[in-house]
């Protein structure tokens, strides 16, 4: 018989495995939380390390970084979506080999600017050895990269915050996914980049069905098309890696709402009817991306106001009883931040106090005294 799930089972239970619904204990492991996440979307930092820090009692972005650039623990990288994330250094073999297999999007490039298949290999090849044993800005690599293949790979052809970036460039992240290339410490106010401990990845279709099953853990129910999304894979590859995990009964059915969902094979118990209490997640936090259907995780205003064009993850937002329920933006003065929250309905007295505490975890993480300000957030998404 089909397990029926409502919405508020499957957001207790995802709560709960992302540490959202009780924080990891003091001297919780920053790459296992970065892990069941699935990864801390990185671009920029301070949100990454709040994406960790309020699923723990305890950690600050001081943790982070110290499993970040002295233990070597965590890499910065492209990952999913070819955007950067943290990610365990430990699952680097699953990444690469994973992300790799991804059947890549065609080029939004006109025909001129495109990279032949052959020069893709060549430049990822570069892009390595370039960056075995060193940390180079991106202007020292590009000159590698030039000189390891040719003036064709350095032609001003990629438009890009009013300029020109070099042909090479177009599949940087296409470096970072195969662990050719990770960030470096920064080197003044310069980032720079260098390559990972070299590896060697799993066998990808090993890679790909232990993504799957581990994203549906953590993010299930979940349709293959809602895994296409939270990847950026075509969503008809999608739909015959789902067909052969269930062909394999790796995988089974479930309704949840809208079009048949998937959990991996057995994992079908959701203790918890439902989650209450108020959390604050930053911009691009790994729930806010994954978690589908999304019209149920901003319901009513929360769909006009916390999305930006359909995109989650813009504005970081305030989390009621497992919904979107406002927004907030934070705004650091030397040792003091204002935190603003923009809640869309009034709150109780519980969730009132809730929001307090939620404020000094914040200010704990970024290792700041934190002021909450009640108000309308003015500032637009992403600022």
């Amino acid at each position: 018989m089909t397990v029926t799930i409502s919405w508020h089972e499957a957001s207790a239970r995802r709560l709960e495995r992302q540490f959202l619904a009780n924080p990891a204990p003091e001297g919780a492991a920053v790459p296992d939380l970065v892990s069941a996440m699935l990864g801390a979307h990185a671009q920029v930092l301070s949100a990454a390390e709040l994406s960790i820090g309020v699923r723990s009692a305890g950690l600050t972005r001081a943790d982070v970084r110290t499993a970040l650039w002295d233990d070597r623990s965590l890499v910065k990288t492209h990952g999913p979506r070819g955007t950067v994330h943290l990610l365990p250094a430990r699952e680097l073999p699953l990444w690469t080999a994973a992300l790799t297999a991804v059947p890549s999007a065609p080029s939004p490039f006109p025909a001129d600017a495109r990279l032949t298949e052959e020069q893709t290999r060549q430049i990822l090849a570069a892009i390595g050895d370039a960056l075995d044993g060193v940390c180079l800005t991106i202007d020292e690599l590009s000159e590698e990269v030039v000189a390891r293949t040719g003036p064709w790979a350095g032609d001003l052809v990629m438009p890009a915050f009013q300029s020109m970036w070099p042909r090479w460039r177009q599949v940087m992240h296409r470096a970072g996914q195969a662990g050719a290339l990770c960030f470096g410490p920064q080197r003044g106010r310069k980032v720079t980049y260098t390559r990972p401990p070299h590896i060697d990845p799993l066998p990808a279709q090993d890679a790909l069905r232990t993504l799957v099953l581990r994203y549906l853990r953590a993010y299930g129910p979940a349709t293959p098309a809602h895994f296409a999304k939270w990847l950026a894979a075509p969503a008809r590859w999608a739909a015959g890696l789902f067909e052969r995990l269930a062909t394999d009964a790796a995988i089974e059915e479930v309704v949840l709402q809208g079009p048949p969902a998937w959990v991996a094979a057995g994992d079908t118990s959701f203790p918890a009817p439902e989650w209450k209490g108020v959390r604050l997640l930053p911009y691009f936090d790994a729930y806010v991306i994954a978690a589908q259907p999304r019209e149920s995780l901003f319901p009513g205003e929360a769909y006009r106001r916390a999305l930006a064009g359909g995109q989650a993850g813009n504005y970081p937002v305030l989390l009621v009883d497992g919904v979107v329920a406002g927004v907030w933006h934070q705004r650091r003065q030397g040792r003091r931040t204002t935190v603003t929250v923009e809640a869309l309905g009034a709150l109780t007295a519980r969730q009132r106090r809730e929001l307090d505490e939620q404020v000094g975890r914040v200010g704990e993480v970024l290792e700041a005294a934190p002021e909450l300000v009640l108000s309308q957030v003015t500032v637009g998404p992403h600022a």
